[in-house]
C-alpha cells in the first residue's frame, strides 16, 4: 500500500468521522441557537450595516451642500434687500405688476372712475370725483 493513499483515506475516515460525530452535531446546534438568538435581537449583518454607513455618508454630505447653499441664498436675499430698500422709492414702470412688499400709494394716482353704462345715470360715461 502507498504512503500518500494510506494518508489520504486516513484523512478522509477522519474527516468523515468528525463530521458525523457529536462535536459536528454540537456545532450545528450551538450555531442555528446563536442564530436564533441574534434574529431575536433584531440585530443587523455587518453587510447591511456597512450599507447604512455609505447611506448616511451621503446624506450628511447631501445636508453639508445644501446648508452652504441656504447660506449663499440667505447672503443673497440680504444684499438684494438693501439694494432694492434704495430704490423703493423709485415709481414702478407703466404696466408692471405691484410688487407684495411695495406700500400701498396714499391716493390713486387717476382720481378717474369709470362706471359701466347701466350704472352711470349722467350720461358721461367717466365720472371724475374730487
Amino acid at each position: 500500500m502507498n504512503n500518500s493513499n494510506f494518508f489520504s483515506d486516513l484523512q478522509g475516515k477522519i474527516n468523515q468521522a468528525l463530521e458525523s460525530g457529536p462535536a459536528k452535531d454540537i456545532e450545528r446546534n450551538v450555531k442555528a441557537a446563536m442564530t436564533s438568538g441574534f434574529a431575536k435581537l433584531d440585530l443587523v449583518t455587518r453587510e447591511e450595516f456597512d450599507i447604512q454607513a455609505q447611506v448616511l455618508a451621503k446624506t450628511r454630505a447631501k445636508l453639508e451642500a445644501l446648508e452652504l447653499r441656504v447660506i449663499e441664498l440667505e447672503a443673497r436675499l440680504a444684499s438684494g434687500a438693501t439694494a432694492t430698500a434704495s430704490t423703493a422709492s423709485a415709481t414702478p414702470p407703466a404696466g408692471a405688476a405691484p410688487s407684495a412688499t411695495a406700500p400701498f400709494p396714499a391716493q390713486p394716482e387717476d382720481p378717474t372712475i369709470v362706471l359701466p353704462p347701466h350704472l352711470d345715470k349722467s350720461g358721461d360715461t367717466p365720472i371724475n370725483k374730487p
